[in-house]
């Protein structure tokens, strides 16, 4: 497998065609090597348009999804970001590539644990992945800039944009399969958001979190 023209390709045929435009962001999906996230086992697959195994149940989002969300942050160097389920660590070095500072919370020690690893082995520098229930945002660590969470939520937590500052923008997936949308919701002031609607998808929940009871007649 030539590595480099699968990472080529995927940029071309997969990010690019969702208008991922921002060249920042796709020379990051350069740098940044994901396949160096990946679990051993689906290497091969690091590139493909496709969640990938973790192990415990847990999956890498397809690469197109986590290029959009980085995209639609519009972080700056000088962002705080919080990320919620840091997986293999890989969205986190793509985050911390462009902001200051990420803290990224993982529910499984086994998961955080390899997580720290790669972003060790990458130089990543600027992450702490704390252990925990991130299913209500990490406040110890708040306010921040930009929150994203790497999985979907049957509807967004109070707790997670109370942690938002003023101007931070928060990126999520929504709803229950088989209807979710990706949104943008900015804080705009105290207590006053602005959500957009970005793209529709299913993804695979996040860690922790129940889907809320079908409507029964």
């Amino acid at each position: 497998m030539n590595i480099e023209q699968a990472r080529f390709n995927m940029i071309e045929q997969q990010i690019r065609p969702w208008e991922v435009l921002d060249p920042q962001v796709l020379s990051l999906m350069f740098v940044v090597k994901r396949e160096n996230f990946a679990p051993p086992a689906y290497r091969n697959l690091a590139f493909a348009d496709m969640e990938i195994p973790l192990g415990e149940g847990q999956t890498m989002l397809a690469p197109k999804i986590e290029a959009k969300l980085l995209q639609e942050l519009g972080l700056k160097k000088t962002d705080k970001v919080l990320e919620i389920g840091t997986g293999s660590g890989y969205m986190a070095a793509l985050l911390a590539a462009r902001a200051e500072y990420v803290v990224s919370v993982e529910s499984r020690p086994a998961l955080a644990e390899q997580a720290r690893r790669n972003l060790a082995a990458a130089d990543v520098d600027n992450v702490t992945v704390e252990t925990g229930d991130g299913t209500g945002g990490w406040p110890a660590r708040g306010p921040y800039d930009a929150i994203v969470v790497s999985g979907s939520l049957p509807e967004l937590p109070d707790a997670l944009l109370k942690q938002l500052r003023l101007g931070g923008r928060l990126a999520a997936i929504v709803g229950s399969a088989p209807v979710m949308e990706a949104v943008l919701v900015t804080c705009t002031g105290e207590g006053i958001y602005n959500t957009v609607n970005l793209f529709e998808t299913v993804v695979a929940p996040l860690d922790g979190i129940a889907a809320k009871p079908a409507f029964a007649f």
